[in-house]
């Protein structure tokens, strides 16, 4: 099966003081630069979901894809499997741009737990619903989703195609980026004095 892969970075990051958090810096270097480095060699082919001015990952050398309607996580999934089924891929793997430190077998899992369905991680009992493995065929039914009216939560979409949980053993890899207090305890986990 040919998995593609999406780096979700099209969120407000209001708690961050809406910067661009694809472009803060943890330990030198951008959050998407982190994310890339480790979803990449897990996929066949990456992209970045983003919205407002998309050149500013023109160096990034990767697709950048807008959403048609800017609803969330799901409109960048939306996206993102309208671009794998134009490249023949069977499915996408996705990531959100705040989570450096993202299982390096993710794709592996969740397409191990998927079969031909829907997978999103696990760990600890949690569910972590924007790491998913979602096939292509989904891209209508999550179309009519979005304009539903319904509110577009991950999990209530994953739910209804009876996602598998894939269960991984690591929770600091879920780590979210979501405060300044986050990237300094990110920082002290680089630095190894958290």
């Amino acid at each position: 099966m040919r998995i593609l892969g999406v780096v979700l970075a099209g969120g407000g990051a209001r708690r961050m003081g809406g910067v661009d958090k694809a472009f803060v810096r943890l330990n030198g270097t951008a959050l998407i630069e982190h994310v890339l480095a480790r979803l990449a060699p897990q996929v066949s082919s990456i992209a970045i979901s983003a919205n407002g001015n998309l050149q500013r990952f023109r160096d990034i050398g990767c697709d950048v894809l807008p959403d048609s309607v800017p609803l969330g996580p799901l409109s960048g999934i939306l996206s993102a499997l309208d671009w794998a089924a134009a490249h023949g891929a069977a499915a996408v793997v996705s990531a959100p741009v705040d989570a450096p430190f993202l299982p390096a077998d993710l794709a592996a899992r969740l397409a191990l737990a998927a079969g031909s369905g829907v997978a999103v991680a696990r760990c600890d009992g949690r569910d972590h619903p924007v790491f998913g493995l979602w096939p292509v065929a989904l891209a209508e039914d999550l179309r009519r989703f979005l304009a539903s009216g319904e509110k577009p939560k991950v999990t209530t979409f994953a739910d209804r195609h009876q996602a598998i949980r894939a269960d991984f053993p690591d929770a600091g890899a879920f780590l979210n980026l979501n405060s300044p207090e986050d990237l300094a305890h990110a920082e002290a986990l680089i630095r190894g004095a958290a």
